[in-house]
């Protein structure tokens, strides 16, 4: 088996230069996390037969890519659906060859089938779109699983940044569910945007506008952190030290509001050195330390 690149000096120390100075300039940062990591990862291991751009919806962008394990298993094999991030308005599941296909490679490199979700885009579709598309995509795995040798009790959902908002708000928010259920058996935020605000210190604000609008019943609505109850599925909540500004102030709050209600904390993962992006991009690379994390909650999801 081809082993999993390393991240190389200069790839670690762009991050730590670019670090404490993430948020000045967000997008700029992003790009050039995305080219570093999409470079290195033209080498990782991908051990997984892929089949891309499967219809879950209507619209061009509904379309999910599932990556399945090679070789036979002994019994159904469990989910992980990834939705990515592009603060609502841009962002692609395949937005370099690389990325983010890393994520699936590395889970279908664990016996896992991995779902690289596709949502459609504000501003054409405002809130809730996404979470429809959520709920939406759900419905296709659960419907599929079947066919896909995959167990309908063992489908976790992964979002990173606007796609965990999109993922935590499906998750949390019955409004959205089919009568059986949400049909998960957990939910992993990534640096998700759990709380929707269009404050002065949000670099992304006119972006989380052009989903939400402006009306700030519409954000308390939308926002996942406001749908926490003490029937909360289980949930693993991973941040970055350098992120988008107040992204992680948010998923604290929901750290917080998770361990209120069910009266003990959740898996939380603090990833040192890691920015908004790099925290996605590294998987599939020889730094495994979060996809472990995210191994043993979905063995033992709590």
């Amino acid at each position: 088996m081809p082993h999993p690149p390393d991240i190389p000096p200069s790839l670690r120390q762009a991050m730590a230069e670019l670090g404490p100075r993430w948020g000045t300039s967000v997008q700029a940062h992003v790009r050039q996390m995305v080219q570093g990591f999409s470079e290195i990862l033209r080498d990782a291991p991908k051990l997984a037969t892929v089949t891309r751009d499967l219809p879950y919806g209507d619209d061009p962008r509904q379309c999910l890519d599932v990556f399945q394990p090679l070789g036979q298993a002994a019994s159904r094999r469990p989910v992980l659906m990834f939705v990515h991030g592009g603060a609502f308005v841009e962002g692609e599941k395949d937005r370099t060859a690389e990325i983010y296909s890393n994520v699936l490679w590395y889970f279908a490199r664990h016996g896992i089938i991995g779902v690289n979700v596709e949502f459609r885009l504000a501003p054409a579709h405002p809130y809730p779109s996404g979470t429809q598309d959520i709920a939406a995509a759900v419905a296709w795995v659960r419907a599929h699983a079947d066919e896909l040798g995959a167990d309908p009790g063992r489908i976790f959902l992964m979002g990173h940044s606007a796609g965990g908002t999109h993922a935590a708000h499906y998750a949390y928010d019955a409004r959205f569910h089919p009568p059986a259920g949400h049909g998960l058996a957990g939910l992993v935020v990534v640096s998700g945007r759990v709380r929707a605000e269009n404050s002065a210190e949000n670099p992304n604000a006119s972006r989380v506008e052009a989903y939400y609008g402006t009306s700030p019943a519409t954000m308390e609505d939308g926002s996942p952190v406001n749908h926490v109850t003490a029937q909360a599925l289980p949930t693993m909540i991973a941040v970055a030290e350098y992120e988008n500004p107040l992204i992680d102030v948010h998923c604290v709050e929901l750290l917080a509001a998770l361990t209120r209600v069910r009266r003990r904390a959740p898996r939380f993962v603090w990833m040192a050195g890691h920015n908004h992006t790099s925290i996605v991009a590294h998987f599939n690379t020889a730094e495994d330390d979060l996809g472990r994390q995210i191994l043993a909650f979905m063995e033992r999801p709590a």
